[in-house]
């Protein structure tokens, strides 16, 4: 296929209505529901999926017997249909709060160690220097907001880079490894115990990750590569409130990032026990999208983020 013009949108005079119904389709998978949606004519859907696919000089969708089935191509025009509209959803939300005497808002997605003490700072210091700025904060896990960040619906994110079929138009910025640390209870008997060896954790019930998590291979090879079975009376759960509800209940222990621990432990909530455990967890950072151009807003929580992080860390 012959390169196409970088501006070849004009020239193919691409409509909204294109871009809404390709992502009708992608959520109907069927063209005469997906015209419904959009209030058009099946005919009228059809021939603008056909203009579209005729001057990308691709196919969009496969047709099958019962409905459409996007392409590779197909799922690229989505992805990237889905964030041109979010994108002038949120010009016109920009343009209202600057017409408001505002400055704007900026959409961060974080996981939880960050959100403990890196992102607070960096609000706080933003805070002082534009009041006004409307900040919209998504506690998530890596994988939603890696998602949340591909639809547009992010202007960036701190957490993990994980392993995707195609990560090449993110920007990742590493801002500092995890540790890990075991947590219990205030006044859990290991607590006493002159320094506690995995053997004796192994015996107690835990609080873990659901298994297939990486958090939860980690920890039942940290207790393998020790010579000891894995423990057997676990809960599964990344529930937070269940997790500080079922360890305050009971003797039960919790692996968690340390940043985090210590955050709950100064709450007396939970205690961390003297013990280093033999790994950590994966890296995170700053993870942004090539093409995705940032709100003045969003640069300035970016900018403020990052020297909070030279503070932290």
């Amino acid at each position: 296929m012959d390169t196409l013009n970088p501006n070849w949108f004009l020239r193919a005079r691409l409509k909204t209505r294109q871009l809404l119904l390709l992502i009708a389709l992608d959520e109907q998978r069927n063209i005469h529901r997906a015209a419904e949606v959009l209030h058009m004519t099946q005919p009228a859907a059809s021939k603008q999926i056909k203009d579209l696919e005729e001057m990308l000089d691709v196919k969009l969708f496969e047709r099958l017997p019962r409905g459409m089935e996007p392409t590779l191509y197909g799922e690229t025009m989505i992805r990237h249909a889905r964030m041109a509209l979010t994108s002038l959803s949120l010009a016109h939300d920009d343009v209202l709060a600057l017409k408001s005497g505002l400055v704007g808002q900026v959409e961060v997605g974080v996981i939880m160690t960050p959100a403990m003490s890196l992102l607070p700072k960096a609000i706080a210091r933003i805070k002082q220097q534009a009041p006004l700025l409307r900040i919209g904060v998504h506690l998530e896990s890596s994988n939603t907001l890696l998602d949340m960040l591909e639809r547009g619906t992010l202007d960036f994110m701190i957490g993990r880079i994980l392993e995707r079929d195609n990560s090449s138009h993110l920007i990742y910025e590493e801002l500092t490894e995890e540790p890990a640390c075991a947590v219990a209870r205030p006044g859990h008997p290991l607590l006493s115990k002159e320094a506690p060896q995995l053997k004796d954790l192994a015996t107690h019930g835990w609080i873990l990750p659901p298994q297939g998590s990486i958090l939860r291979h980690r920890c039942d090879m940290m207790f393998r590569r020790a010579g000891l079975e894995p423990p057997a009376n676990v809960v599964d759960t990344t529930a937070l409130l269940l997790i500080t509800a079922l360890l305050q209940q009971t003797d039960m222990l919790h692996v968690m990032p340390i940043d985090v621990a210590r955050y709950y432990e100064s709450l007396n909530v939970l205690a961390i026990l003297p013990i280093e455990l033999p790994f950590k967890m994966d890296a995170f950072g700053i993870i942004r999208q090539h093409d995705h151009l940032l709100s003045p807003g969003a640069n300035l929580l970016l900018g403020a983020v990052r020297a909070a992080a030279e503070e932290v860390y």
